[in-house]
């Protein structure tokens, strides 16, 4: 989850004219990311689950993209395991690039999600930390964090997330970014649904309601699951996003494949 990222301008050269196109790529991929104190906008919904003794290798693709810009990619490969049925940690991988590559390595990540309630509440809360290294930074990273919340209405599934996202050691002062997640997602049929998505970056905390560089999207997400036997299962979704990104309009597509055993 990229903000003005140091490894676009040490892509590898090449000789002749494709050393200008990289260098050329580098400029134009830092001049399409960098927004000064705007958080990294979000793609993909944070949600805890009981994963107890499971064990997630996962795979995501995102792109955005701008009428005015060439579009943007982050693959990602993820590895998660379930500590107990409260709470779930893993690491994952952000490479970005053009849309068809190369790509090179953009941060990693260490998460974790506490399960503090678990149905004996009809609202049902967890907690949510994510340490963001980008690569070649030295500053100390970046911290997200704050409360997910989650309800069943009918065969509805409802999700709220609200987090922070701040600067450690030589980046804390950068001021402290707010950020909206969201999603409704209905029980269709035994293994497929349906559901609409959005995310907000919505400036400084103490001061977003004023902030002028607010960025929202939103649109339809589906999802399906397969069993694979035993406690194997194969998880799918996709989710097509259209709003302001980085405080421009554009588009937003989101992919995931997630094995859990």
């Amino acid at each position: 989850m990229p903000r003005c990222h140091a490894p676009l301008a040490h892509t590898p050269a090449r000789p002749g004219a494709a050393r200008a196109g990289s260098w050329a790529w580098a400029g134009l991929l830092s001049a399409w990311l960098c927004s000064p104190a705007q958080a990294d906008p979000g793609y993909y919904l944070v949600q805890p689950y009981d994963n107890a003794g499971l064990t997630t290798v996962e795979s995501r693709y995102w792109t955005v993209a701008r009428k005015d810009r060439a579009s943007v990619a982050w693959p990602e490969l993820g590895l998660s395991h379930g500590i107990n049925s409260r709470w779930t940690s893993g690491v994952f991988w952000s490479w970005i690039g053009p849309l068809h590559g190369p790509f090179t390595l953009s941060t990693f990540n260490w998460s974790n999600q506490w399960m503090l309630t678990q149905g004996n509440w009809p609202l049902d809360v967890a907690a949510h930390t994510q340490w963001i290294h980008d690569h070649n930074d030295r500053g100390g990273g970046r911290l997200e964090f704050g409360p997910l919340l989650q309800t069943d209405l009918g065969r509805s599934h409802l999700s709220l997330n609200l987090l922070f996202e701040r600067g450690l050691g030589n980046n804390d002062a950068q001021p402290t970014q707010l950020k909206l997640q969201w999603q409704l997602r209905h029980r269709w049929q035994p293994g497929l649904h349906w559901g609409l998505q959005g995310f907000s970056e919505l400036g400084p905390w103490d001061q977003w309601a004023a902030h002028g560089r607010q960025s929202h999207r939103a649109g339809p997400a589906v999802f399906g699951q397969l069993g694979l036997g035993g406690h194997e299962s194969l998880a799918l979704s996709a989710a097509w996003l259209q709003g302001r990104t980085y405080g421009h309009s554009g588009h937003m597509l989101s992919l995931r494949a997630a094995v859990s055993f």
